[in-house]
C-alpha cells in the first residue's frame, strides 16, 4: 500500500511539474504579439493565425497522443511532446516570416502541447489514484498549470524586456527542454484489464453514441473560444485603449494566480456535487463577468478585477470535464476520450484567436468577438445542465456471467 501511495504521489508531482512548464510558457505568448508584429511589419492576423494553427493542431493530435499514453504510458508522449515544444520555441525565436511563425509557433508547439498537457497527464493521474480521490487529484494538477501561468509570466516579461523577443524565446526553449527528463520519470501504469473493458474501437463507438459526450464536447468548444481569445488578445485590447503594457502582463498573471485557487476548489467541489451543474454555473458566471467588464469604464482597476474574476473560472472547467469523462466511461481510455473532448476545446481556441485577429484587422476592434464570447457562455451553461455523469451500463462478456 505504501508503495502504491508513493507511486501515485510521484505521478502527481511529476505530472504537475510538466503541466506547470507547458502551460506557464504558453501563457506568455500574448506578450509577444505587439513587439513581433511591430518589428517584423506584420498585421496582428499573422501572429493570431499562427497561434490559431497551434491550438488546432494541439486539438487534432491530442486524441492520438492520448491513445499512445493509454497504451504505453504517459512517459513516451511527454518526452516526444517536450522535444517538439522546445524546438518550436527555438525556431520561433528565429522566425522572420509568416511561414516560419506558422511552422514554429503553430505546428511544432501545437504538436508538442498535445503530449505535455492535460489530457495525457490527467489520464496518468486518473489511473494512479483511487476513484474517490480522482476529482481532487485532477484539480491539483490543473492548479499546477495555473501556478505555471502565474509564476512564469513575470519571468517571460522580464526576458522580453531584457533580451528582446528573439533571445527571450530562445531562453524559453531551454526552459521547455526540462520537460524531457521530467517526462522520462513519469512512468505511470496503463490501466489493467477489468471486466467490462472495451477495445479501442468499441470505446469510440460507445462515446459517439452517448448524448452527454457530445454536449460535453460542445461546451468545451466554448471554453477554448473564451480563454484563448482573452489570453492572446486582451493585452492588445488594453494597449489599444491606452492601458500600459505592464497592466496587460499583470492581469494575465492575476488570471494565473487566482486560477490556482479556482481549479483546486473546482476539483474539490466536483467530488461532492454534480459536475455538470457546476460547469453550468461556471460558464454562466463567465458570461456575466465579461458583460460587466465591457460595460464598466476601462481602467487598470477594472482590468485587475476582471483578471481576478476570470482567473477563478479559467481552468476550473478542466478537472470537472475530465472527471465526467472518467465517471461515465472509466479510465481505460481516459486520455484518448479526454483528448477528443479537448479537440473541441481547441477548435474553439482556433476560432477565438483567429477570429479575434481577423476581425481586428478588418474592423479595427474586438467588439464582435467579445459579444460572441458572452453568447457562447450562456449557450454552454444550458448545454451542461442536461449532462448526466452516471456510468454507462455495459453488458459483461458471457464467459464472465457464467
Amino acid at each position: 500500500m505504501d508503495t502504491l501511495r508513493r507511486h501515485s504521489l510521484m505521478i502527481l508531482v511529476l505530472g504537475s511539474l510538466v503541466v506547470t512548464l507547458a502551460m506557464g510558457l504558453r501563457h506568455g505568448f500574448g506578450l509577444f504579439l505587439e513587439p513581433m508584429s511591430a518589428e517584423l511589419g506584420w498585421g496582428r492576423g499573422v501572429f493570431a493565425f499562427a497561434l490559431a494553427i497551434q491550438n488546432l493542431l494541439w486539438g487534432l493530435s491530442q486524441p492520438f497522443a492520448g491513445a499512445l499514453a493509454d497504451r504505453y504510458g504517459a512517459a513516451r508522449a511527454v518526452v516526444a511532446g517536450g522535444a517538439l515544444y522546445a524546438l518550436g520555441l527555438l525556431f520561433m525565436g528565429f522566425s522572420d516570416s509568416a511561414l516560419g511563425m506558422t511552422l514554429s509557433a503553430g505546428v511544432l508547439i501545437g504538436l508538442g502541447l498535445s503530449g505535455t498537457t492535460f489530457s495525457v497527464v490527467l489520464g496518468a493521474v486518473g489511473r494512479a489514484v483511487a476513484p474517490e480521490k480522482r476529482s481532487m487529484a485532477m484539480g491539483i494538477v490543473s492548479a499546477a498549470g495555473s501556478f505555471g501561468q502565474f509564476a512564469m509570466l513575470p519571468g517571460t516579461l522580464g526576458l522580453l524586456e531584457w533580451l528582446g523577443w528573439s533571445a527571450a524565446l530562445l531562453a524559453m526553449g531551454a526552459i521547455g527542454a526540462l520537460m524531457l527528463p521530467l517526462g522520462a520519470l513519469l512512468r505511470d501504469r496503463p490501466a489493467a484489464a477489468a471486466a467490462g473493458d472495451l477495445p479501442l474501437r468499441e470505446a469510440l463507438d460507445e462515446a459517439a453514441g452517448h448524448r452527454g459526450f457530445w454536449l460535453l464536447c460542445m461546451g468545451f468548444f466554448v471554453c477554448g473560444f473564451q480563454v484563448v481569445f482573452i489570453g492572446v488578445h486582451l493585452p492588445g485590447y488594453l494597449y489599444d485603449n491606452g492601458i500600459a503594457v505592464q497592466v496587460g502582463s499583470t492581469v494575465l498573471a492575476l488570471i494565473g494566480l487566482f486560477n490556482i485557487f479556482g481549479t483546486y476548489v473546482a476539483g474539490w467541489l466536483g467530488g461532492r456535487f454534480s459536475k455538470p451543474r457546476l460547469l453550468s454555473g461556471i460558464y454562466l458566471t463567465r458570461a456575466v463577468i465579461i458583460t460587466l467588464f465591457l460595460m464598466a469604464p476601462l481602467s487598470p482597476t477594472t482590468t485587475y478585477l476582471f483578471g481576478i474574476a476570470m482567473g477563478l473560472l479559467w481552468l476550473s472547467t478542466v478537472p470537472l470535464t475530465n472527471g465526467i469523462v472518467a465517471s461515465v466511461f472509466g479510465v481505460q481510455h481516459l486520455s484518448m476520450l479526454g483528448g477528443i473532448v479537448f479537440l473541441f476545446h481547441q477548435l474553439g481556441s482556433f476560432m477565438g484567436v483567429w477570429l479575434g485577429g481577423y476581425l481586428y484587422d478588418l474592423q479595427g476592434d474586438y467588439e464582435v468577438v467579445w459579444k460572441l464570447a458572452i453568447l457562447l457562455g450562456v449557450m454552454a451553461a444550458a448545454l451542461h445542465w442536461w449532462i448526466s455523469e452516471a456510468p454507462v451500463q455495459r453488458e459483461l462478456p458471457q464467459e464472465l456471467e457464467a
